[in-house]
């Protein structure tokens, strides 16, 4: 396995920014609003002051995992728009568009606010991947995003001139993708939106022998699927990875996989997702997503990764055997 360990930093955010961390906490913009929301990797001490207390809200954990509520401190609308635009070249892409993504924040009782800003990076790789081959090969690619959450990686691909399949267990976070897709002016773009387990969804695809040349993972560590499947991403993960084996096009162009666990070991994905590669050629990279203060220029690990791509567009498969 070719593979390159390397820190992923999304610099080309103008709607978010880690403005300070510390003290197990982190200070965000979020467009308009500036929030503070628990971070246990940060274990040193905060560099700004006032800033923290002039914060529009701050997120309260409660004991359970994830759980907790919002203080909010001044007035915040109920949802508010974002904008990203993603590092396309040449643009506009094929399909005609610029890679200009709009969508809408809010807070949840989850503490997230709709979008991870960290993975930007792969993004902007894997629309550039698409923008190359689509204009290269004159031909679509297909993409199938899972857990998808609202639907930013389905639209950067859409954008940049693949057809899409976006699954997530969550029926609230696929019509706020569709929102997202309106927002962003790519309703006519081909996005095929679904509500189903992810696992069961992908080996169903096989059994049809349906074929995707990207595939974007980005599992929680722990979830329930729409019907009550049980989601463990240590115990799932294998067989997802080997479901998707099976729905992978003779030729595929790339496969990313983000993960938020905080035991999780980039190496010991990248070795998972090799398992998944046989018999393709291409080059893998693994690390870390990290996020930058604007206060002390720190470094913040938001998740590991892994990402598998053609050598040079299009890989071809080493000996004719999946």
């Amino acid at each position: 396995m070719e593979n390159l360990f390397t820190l992923l930093e999304a610099t080309k955010w103008k709607d978010y920014a880690l403005l300070d961390s510390g003290d197990g906490l982190k200070l965000e913009r979020f467009g308009k609003y500036v929030f503070v929301r628990p971070e246990s990797q940060a274990m040193w001490k905060r560099s700004l002051d006032k800033e923290w207390k002039n914060a529009d809200a701050v997120f309260v954990p409660s004991g359970e995992e994830s759980g907790g509520h919002w203080d909010f401190k001044k007035k915040v609308e109920e949802r508010w728009e974002m904008r990203y635009e993603l590092s396309l070249t040449p643009s506009p892409s094929p399909a005609g568009r610029g890679g200009f993504l709009r969508f809408w924040a809010m807070t949840t009782p989850g503490r997230h606010l709709g979008v991870f800003p960290e993975v930007a990076s792969h993004w902007d790789w894997f629309a550039n991947l698409i923008n190359r081959e689509a204009r290269q090969e004159r031909k679509e690619v297909n993409v199938l995003n899972l857990f998808g959450y609202t639907g930013l990686a389905s639209l950067a691909a859409a954008s940049a001139g693949a057809k899409v399949t976006h699954v997530d267990a969550s029926k609230k976070s696929v019509s706020w993708a569709r929102e997202n897709q309106e927002l962003s002016g790519l309703g006519d773009m081909p996005i095929r939106w679904i509500v189903d387990d992810a696992l069961k969804f992908v080996q169903r695809e096989a059994r049809r022998g349906v074929k995707y040349d990207g595939i974007v993972l980005d599992p929680p560590k722990f979830g329930r699927g729409p019907k009550g499947e049980v989601w463990e991403v240590y115990k799932s993960l294998p067989d997802l990875f080997s479901a998707c084996h099976e729905c992978l096009s003779d030729n595929p162009l790339f496969v990313v996989t983000t993960i938020y666990a905080v035991r999780a070991s980039a190496i010991h994905v990248a070795q998972a997702m090799d398992d998944m590669m046989k018999g393709f050629g291409g080059k893998f990279e693994m690390g870390e997503l990290v996020t930058r203060e604007q206060s002390a220029g720190r470094l913040l690990s938001q998740a590991v990764y892994a990402r598998w791509s053609a050598n040079d567009g299009r890989s071809t498969m080493d000996d004719g055997v999946k």
